[in-house]
């Protein structure tokens, strides 16, 4: 277990070996100020979640919205691989990382966590100032007529409809909570209770545009700060480089914090090659206020 951040000693450089420098023009620049948190898939891998573009990831064709739509094959897949996901999704619990941006909004100190991530975890760790970009693989959807569904009263329903259906030794498991499955044309695709229409998990697919409302509400956490703080993204997707752009051109410090290169780092203020745990663990010992 991760201790609680006003429990780590404010010089404790060396859990984050080489980034003493970083770490402390970081928490320079963050000091004092109202910082928004924009998290991705990175911060998720100390909870045993993969990342989509890490070290070892594998290449990944994810299924797009339209041939979701599109073929009732694609459907049975995408639900037989997603149940199993879910599976693992539903069993991972919040990490350092999670539980630390939620003591930091507790202290006044982070305005707001926009994440990338569909698994829920942040909610889970109790931030309450969150928008989730690309939705949250817990609830379900009706395309047709838009009734929601608890996303475990659906997998309830798909275990009683395809009991053969069985976890494998080793599942190969996604960030957007997808498993890689052989055989799925038996598979029994549930369907809304309400009218019988289509379901889908309340996420951003492939192809599929954020909600205008959810993207507006991540915009004005931006605006309602003075500072970024990006962890455990590569910044790949377009939503993650416009919320940076939105930061840049207001003038506000950019701390990044990811393993590896990012299409944000020669933006950054700081720019800090790291795990997120361990490195925010560190950053949030010298932003919170210290006990006399």
């Amino acid at each position: 277990m991760v201790p609680s951040v006003s429990s780590v000693p404010e010089a404790a450089a060396s859990a984050v070996p080489g980034a003493a420098p970083e770490l402390d023009r970081a928490a320079e620049v963050l000091a004092g100020k109202r910082v928004v948190v924009l998290t991705g898939a990175g911060v998720s891998t100390d909870s045993g979640i993969p990342d989509y573009r890490g070290e070892g990831a594998p290449t990944r064709n994810p299924m797009t919205f339209d041939q979701f739509l599109a073929s009732a094959s694609f459907r049975k897949r995408y639900w037989a691989g997603s149940h199993l996901g879910w599976r693992m999704f539903d069993a991972a619990e919040p990490n350092g990382t999670h539980r630390i941006l939620a003591e930091l909004e507790d202290a006044g100190v982070v305005t707001g966590v926009i994440t990338q991530n569909v698994d829920g975890l942040h909610a889970r760790a109790g931030s309450r100032h969150l928008v989730d970009l690309h939705g949250s693989m817990d609830r379900v959807t009706c395309l047709q007529c838009g009734q929601s569904f608890a996303r475990s009263s659906v997998a309830e329903r798909i275990s009683a409809a395809n009991p053969g259906l069985t976890e494998p030794d080793l599942v190969r498991m996604a960030p957007d909570g997808d498993a890689d499955v052989s055989e799925w044309e038996a598979f029994e695709v549930p369907a809304c209770t309400v009218c019988g229409g289509v379901l889908k998990p309340d996420v951003v697919f492939f192809g599929e545009f954020i909600p205008t409302e959810k993207f507006a509400e991540a915009s004005a956490i931006v605006a309602a700060s003075d500072a970024m703080l990006i962890a455990g993204s590569s910044l790949v997707v377009n939503s993650g480089i416009r919320l940076l752009e939105q930061a840049r051109r207001r003038k506000l410090p950019i701390v990044i914090v990811n393993r590896g290169v990012t299409k944000g780092d020669t933006r950054a203020t700081v720019k800090i090659d790291a795990g997120t745990t361990e490195t925010l663990t560190e950053l949030a010992a010298r932003l919170l206020p210290q006990p006399r």
